[in-house]
């Protein structure tokens, strides 16, 4: 089909929409412009109550069955550790596998004593099986190779952000290490403790961008309860 005009165009309006060529070219680019996208639907988002003006706020909260109150960012960073845990419980029961832990700490050399301690402590006083560097490392025997084996089995990881992990990362010391490991896996919890996320950004991006538990705003005895919580996966 040609169009019926000059080599300069149509003279009118009205006779380029007489132009069966062009008339039809107009309706073709009519149908592009006028596309949009079929709606989309979400998946139904947990229900939080609070002083915040919407989800996203930070005065929302869920409250769990055991009586915790979850921000949604605490949610985010949770569920997914949630799920992978208990699809390893499934393939590797407790039962069957007693020598497995539900988690593996990652801290600092210098909050061995002190922070790291503390969390493992409270955790363990939860009925949480951790991997502790001070508690699992016998004398004797290679730290490393150590730590490799806990990392294998353990369901997820804790990293103890503090401004001592700051300085261990800077410096590529064993928490480094170890912190590559779990970046590559979905299992693990960053815990930001006597610093903030913002200031782990400087650091790692990489796990800052993963949000995590704060005893900013809670205590570390609460801290402790969420982690406990989320790993609670065993009958």
């Amino acid at each position: 089909m040609r169009c019926t005009a000059p080599v300069q165009g149509h003279r009118s309006a009205s006779a380029r929409a007489n132009c069966p060529a062009c008339r039809s070219g107009s309706r073709s680019y009519a149908s592009y412009t006028s596309y949009t996208r079929p709606p989309s639907y979400p998946a139904p988002a947990p229900q939080y109550r609070g002083s915040g003006s919407g989800p996203s706020s930070g005065g929302s909260r869920r409250r769990s069955a055991g009586g915790l109150l979850y921000t949604v960012a605490e949610d985010r960073t949770l569920a997914p550790v949630r799920q992978a845990v208990e699809r390893q419980a499934e393939s590797y029961p407790a039962q069957s596998y007693p020598d497995r832990y539900d988690l593996f700490l990652c801290h600092a050399w210098g909050d061995r004593q002190g922070a790291a301690k503390e969390l493992n402590d409270l955790l363990v006083a939860l009925d949480v099986k951790v991997w502790f560097s001070e508690v699992a490392v016998k004398l004797g025997t290679s730290l490393v190779r150590e730590i490799d084996r806990g990392l294998s089995k353990s369901r997820a990881g804790i990293v103890l952000v503090t401004p001592e992990l700051f300085t261990s990362l800077n410096a590529q010391g064993i928490a480094d290490k170890e912190l590559s490991a779990l970046l590559a896996t979905d299992l693990v919890i960053p815990v930001a403790h006597g610093t903030t996320f913002e200031a782990l950004r400087d650091v790692s991006p990489l796990l800052a961008a993963r949000s995590g538990l704060s005893t900013e705003s809670s205590s570390l005895e609460e801290v402790a309860a969420k982690i406990a919580e989320t790993v609670d996966v065993d009958d």
